[in-house]
């Protein structure tokens, strides 16, 4: 199996507001596409060929990949959902068993590797990667019961079967599928929709693999449930692109036991370093600086004059971190600027601007200028976390909930505040003194009215 399927065509509203004009899968993720890590992750794991189905802003996918070899893109031209996507891909792969990942999954090498290996090793026609719930929220996720069955005298986990946003459930399916050539008729047998349901369950018209491998289960076939040992998420949510680039930073700089400063680059003697550096060329850290945690931080970077870095910190290209601000753990994008008193944890894309005193958490789009003195709100009163309504349905996201979510291409005013769990769109303009309490939409110019009293003073108002 050296054929990999990645699916990159779909309309990622839910994720908004950053799906609205970029594809879903092209989301930065500590700086680099999810899809191409993706890809990049298959390659490791020792897949040669890649074919990339797109659709919605599928430009955006093709410029991500455009330079990996062996690589080929084909259009689903009607979204009508994964199984008919891995379907028009198919017809570029020879008779042979391939792999399916989404391609808005953000993962490890390694997970991908084993799970290659787990379904190698058994005489299966199909395979899917799980993840235990947690505290997740079943009625999330399309959901697997897992149960055990002997394959090859050896005790295996296997799909008992799937159920679509249930009211329970102990796993979820990852998006990572593989299958032998003679399970695609069971992907063409697809329905269209997804049948196991609660009651009162209300599933869109749409061809989902989960569906497929219902139909085997029901036909008596094994599917195997190979169970993700590193980290795994699903980029469904904008609160979910905060959660995959924190825990990819984490997972990167574990992976950091010393330092490595290239060729160009310098750490001055008054700066104060508290753990392992990766210093891209050219980039200097300067003096006064602290760096409490792992700091890996690519080329042509300027960290100076008294900056605080303090958790797992990853950082682009031609940045300027300057001017005694404060960056708790976060991805940081290429030729950002975070001045003087800025204080930073989350996401920023590229090009980002915190040039004075904020107070920044959460993910911020591609070319935002902050101004000076906004900040976001981060803990309510009442202590408790923000509903979002994603789609019509108001969710209390368990992981960043109370952080701003912020499109491209916007800017804030002096003194602007925004309350905890705000959405803005892209394109979109958050004016001076505003107290945002509400989502923004995209496009959009919110602005501050003003009511002025002007009345008569002076020597006279105190008896002169």
């Amino acid at each position: 199996m050296d054929t990999a399927i990645v699916l990159a065509a779909g309309l990622g509203r839910k994720v908004w507001p950053y799906g609205e004009f970029r594809q879903k899968c092209t989301i930065p993720v500590a700086n680099k596409p999810i899809v191409r890590r993706v890809v990049e992750n298959l390659l490791e794991a020792g897949y040669q060929r890649i074919v990339v189905v797109v659709g919605h802003h599928a430009q955006q996918v093709r410029g991500a990949l455009a330079d990996i070899p062996n690589t080929v893109f084909v259009t689903q031209h009607s979204l009508e959902g994964t199984a008919s996507a891995v379907l028009t891909a198919l017809e570029h792969l020879e008779d042979q068993p391939y792999l399916v990942v989404y391609g808005d999954t953000v993962t490890t090498a390694d997970n991908l590797r084993n799970f290659t290996k787990e379904f190698r090793s058994y005489n299966v026609e199909a395979a899917a990667l799980v993840q235990a719930l947690g505290d997740e929220d079943a009625s999330d996720w399309l959901c697997a019961g897992i149960g055990t069955e002997e394959v090859e005298n050896r005790r295996v986990l296997k799909l008992n079967g799937i159920e679509g946003h249930p009211r329970g459930g102990s796993h979820r399916l990852c998006g990572v599928y593989a299958f032998k050539s003679c399970a695609t008729t069971y992907l063409l047998s697809n329905p269209g929709i997804v049948t196991r349901v609660p009651v009162g369950g209300m599933p869109p018209p749409e061809s989902e693999i989960a569906q497929s491998l219902q139909l085997m289960v029901d036909d008596g076939r094994t599917v195997l449930a190979v169970q993700a040992e590193d980290f795994f998420v699903d980029v469904d949510k904008p609160w979910h692109v905060l959660e995959a680039n924190n825990r990819l930073v984490d997972y990167l700089t574990k992976q950091v036991t010393e330092d490595q400063i290239a060729d160009g680059a310098k750490i001055s003697d008054a700066a104060e370093i508290n753990g392992h550096v990766v210093l891209g060329k050219n980039s200097v850290i300067g003096p006064r600086v602290v760096v409490n945690g792992t700091l890996i931080a690519g080329a042509n970077n300027n960290i100076t004059n008294g900056a605080i870095l303090h958790g797992n910190i990853f950082v682009g290209d031609q940045c300027r971190i300057s001017d005694y601000c404060d960056v708790g753990s976060s991805a940081i994008g290429n030729r950002c600027i975070i001045g003087h008193g800025a204080e930073m944890a989350g996401v920023l894309f590229d090009k980002v601007y915190l040039y004075h005193y904020c107070e920044m958490s959460g993910v911020f789009g591609c070319a935002t200028d902050i101004g000076a003195a906004t900040v976001c709100g981060t803990l309510r009163f009442d202590d408790k976390d923000t509903p979002i309504q994603v789609e019509g349905r108001y969710e209390i996201p368990p992981y960043g909930a109370n952080a701003t979510y912020m499109g491209d291409y916007c800017r804030t005013g002096v003194n602007a505040i925004i309350m905890p769990g705000r959405r803005i769109g892209a394109y979109s303009v958050v004016g001076p003194g505003v107290i945002l309490y509400d989502d923004v939409p995209s496009k959009t110019m919110v602005m501050a009215k003003q009511e002025l009293i002007t009345k008569p003073w002076g020597p006279e108002r105190y008896g002169w």
